[in-house]
């Protein structure tokens, strides 16, 4: 059983690198716009979750599998290069895309606190652990992001004009 928790558990780690990498870039990318605020604390807040897990996983004498951790930050940078649009820089698509995932990555979380709590029995385990201030954290990271989301996607597929582009030119290249 703690074989499957171990492997669980790394699993779970390296999705948390992922989408903290993944904020880190969306906030830097999206410096000097209406974005710029929430994405900064969400940012922040994942990076501190990622470190509360580690603690969970060190409280349960689970190591970290640091190769599964390294293959998603590879990933991460490769999906860079997927086209969004432009031949260089951020395009209102990448926006879009990238506040996507981060929405789908903190539903993941909320799911994962849940998983723990309730089905891995850490909740017992670890009563130290306010699992349930880790899932109301998550949700008001949603709800933080959601708005943001709405209006890049808008943005994106020009059903709106939006307040979160930070230049206003179109160096799209593709229609």
């Amino acid at each position: 059983m703690d074989r499957f928790l171990r492997i669980y558990m790394n699993d779970q780690l390296a999705m948390g690198v992922l989408w903290r990498q993944l904020a880190r870039r969306t906030r830097d990318e999206n410096r000097g716009t209406a974005a710029e605020p929430a994405l900064r604390k969400v940012a922040s807040e994942i990076a501190e979750d990622v470190e509360t897990f580690r603690d969970i996983m060190r409280r349960l004498g689970l190591k970290p599998n640091p190769v599964k951790a390294g293959l998603v930050i590879g990933g991460e940078r490769l999906a860079r290069l997927k086209p969004n649009g432009r031949l260089t820089g951020y395009s209102p698509l990448s926006r879009f895309t990238e506040l996507e995932f981060l929405v789908m990555g903190i539903e993941g979380k909320k799911q994962l606190w849940t998983t723990l709590r309730d089905i891995a029995g850490l909740g017992r385990r670890l009563p130290e652990i306010d699992f349930d201030e880790l899932i109301e954290r998550a949700q008001h990271q949603r709800t933080s992001l959601e708005p943001l989301r709405a209006s890049a996607g808008a943005q994106a597929f020009g059903t709106e004009n939006s307040p979160l582009s930070a230049d206003s030119d179109s160096a799209d290249t593709e229609p």
